[in-house]
């Protein structure tokens, strides 16, 4: 790598730091090309995103950003696991490290707030934005049904009574 595309490296992963909501840092115990595959397309489903970058250029760009708790994680063969959602990455990651002992979670950080290992395995365990989101209109739409099925239930009720009185008569 020269010069020139280390900047634009540096550069790009200041944006992703700037951008994301959680970043997860792994370290690769020899992981194989199609294990790795797999770890990316699991991430994209989630919404995140795995990266390998070189430890020296994450610790310039961690510079000056709420992220810059995790320079110390930075050492070995990492990899960065990063999404605008704060459970997505650690979620997905979480997933596939059950999966294979080829990956190992080291720590990360959801804005200011530094995380351990334990940390990001509970960051894990909680909802998604959108697990949310749909609970949250769940519950907003529960009154509304029982209001309609409260309003139509005696009409119903009265339909089912002469319905009884008719059949009945005709017997």
């Amino acid at each position: 790598m020269d010069r020139s595309q280390k900047a634009d490296a540096v550069a790009q992963l200041s944006d992703v730091f700037s951008q994301a909501g959680v970043v997860v840092v792994t370290r690769n115990l020899g992981l194989t090309v199609e294990q790795s595959t797999e770890l990316r397309s699991k991430m994209r489903e989630a919404g995140a995103t795995y990266k390998v970058a070189k430890n020296r250029l994450a610790k310039l760009a961690l510079k000056d950003t709420d992220y810059a708790g995790i320079d110390e994680y930075l050492t070995g063969p990492t990899a960065l696991g990063y999404s605008e959602d704060p459970v997505a990455a650690a979620k997905a990651v979480v997933d596939f490290a059950k999966t294979t002992d080829k990956i190992e979670i080291i720590g990360g950080s959801m804005g200011a707030q530094k995380l351990d290992e334990a940390g990001v395995k509970a960051l894990a365990s909680m909802p998604s934005l959108d697990e949310l989101r749909g609970t949250i209109v769940g519950l907003l739409n529960a009154p509304a049904t029982k209001v309609v099925r409260t309003v139509k239930e005696p009409t119903s009720m009265l339909a089912r009574v002469f319905g009884a009185y008719g059949a009945k008569e005709a017997a």
